[in-house]
């Protein structure tokens, strides 16, 4: 089964932070919208299995579409793919977007789960990150999802900010788990050139935090979570049971998608493709950019997604779609290298304890084939 993403690249206000591609010109949104259902249209064939499992709407800020726009949409593909056994239906919204009104035209769509940037419960720091939404607005906007049956809610969660010490880190965390919420993303904040953080980092006007700090930051947020029964099943994801965000979980399983969108991308199990134009070309045509995976590729995804995740590689599967050396290489770096402290074998698989994930990124880059 695949699945279906939109990208709707608009946002209000720029945060200081992003550097996902978006656009003010808001303009331009409903030509996008006519676009995205153009491109829909000719573009569906590029998945191999056409039975979807999961749609999610993702920016940017999704939320400014009217919900039937969202609907449409939704319509749209059921006319083109197998959407019979679609599981789960995401939007990703701004808490400020949340109204009494807004949650009741939702509730009439086929969404079934929300994703709301929530970020942070202090309204210091969310001034600081360019947010529009106050901590008041994101606790009203989980309140009036609630009340209006939608129990499939996740948030996310910015730590690492250089404004924001433990205390108001435990504030938030705390405040997010009495929205008693079933799922929580949970981001360490990096400061990217293009965006205005990264402007003023090279004013010195911003710090990143020390490598001591982000560590026991991350401990703490997952302490905190894990302590109060969610699972902490990717690196930066934690879920009660049964909350895992389905759609995520392909990417991270190799699943085919299809991105529909400026700024999405595709996979179809060979070929990767996106699209990088401007909502101000968007309008005129797509244009793709693409690449073939080679093994190697392949190879290497798949330890990445992999060891991202709590259960890790598997060796047998490493075994069946690359050989049996890849195995016995993986097997020979999991014990005989510097790496074998932060790795657990278990059940045939390969895996980071969660409270060591913060250094995936250097396992996986020394599991990797060059």
């Amino acid at each position: 089964m695949s699945a279906l993403y939109f990208h709707i690249p608009f946002c209000l206000k720029m945060c200081g932070y992003c550097d996902f591609y978006r656009s003010v010109k808001l303009q331009f949104l409903p030509r996008v919208v006519e676009m995205m259902h153009r491109e829909l249209d000719s573009e569906c064939d590029f998945l191999h299995d056409k039975q979807i499992r999961t749609i999610y709407f993702g920016g940017g800020t999704p939320s400014l579409l009217a919900p039937r726009e969202i609907e449409q949409l939704i319509d749209h593909a059921r006319e083109l793919l197998d959407c019979s056994q679609v599981e789960e239906i995401t939007i990703e919204v701004n808490p400020d977007d949340i109204t009494a009104e807004y949650v009741a035209e939702l509730r009439q769509t086929s969404v079934n789960r929300i994703s709301m940037g929530v970020q942070s419960l202090d309204d210091g720091v969310l001034c600081f990150m360019g947010r529009r939404h106050s901590a008041e607005q994101a606790l009203e906007a989980v309140r009036l999802l609630k009340e209006a049956g939608y129990n499939n809610i996740s948030v996310d969660l910015i730590f690492g900010v250089e404004v924001a010490g433990a205390e108001v880190l435990e504030k938030t965390l705390q405040g997010l788990l009495a929205m008693g919420v079933q799922h929580i993303s949970a981001y360490h904040l990096t400061i990217e050139e293009n965006t205005r953080f990264g402007r003023m980092l090279s004013r010195g006007e911003l710090h990143e935090v020390e490598e001591e700090r982000s560590e026991a930051e991350f401990l703490q947020v997952h302490k905190a979570l894990t302590e109060a029964g969610y699972e902490h099943y990717e690196v930066s994801n934690y879920a009660l049971p049964g909350f895992r965000s389905k759609h995520n979980s392909s990417y991270w399983r190799g699943v085919e998608y299809l991105g529909i969108g400026p700024g999405a991308h595709s996979f179809n199990g060979s070929m990767r493709r996106w699209c990088e134009q401007r909502v101000e070309e968007y309008v005129g045509g797509v244009v793709y950019g693409s690449e073939v995976l080679t093994d190697a590729d392949r190879f290497n995804e798949y330890v990445m997604t992999s060891l991202r995740c709590a259960e890790g590689i598997s060796l047998d599967k490493v075994e069946q779609d690359f050989g049996s050396m890849k195995r016995e290489r993986l097997e020979y770096k999991a014990t005989q290298t510097e790496i074998a402290e932060l790795l657990i074998r278990d059940n045939g698989n390969l895996r980071i304890a969660p409270e060591n994930m913060l250094l995936s990124d250097m396992v996986i880059e020394a599991l990797m084939e060059l």
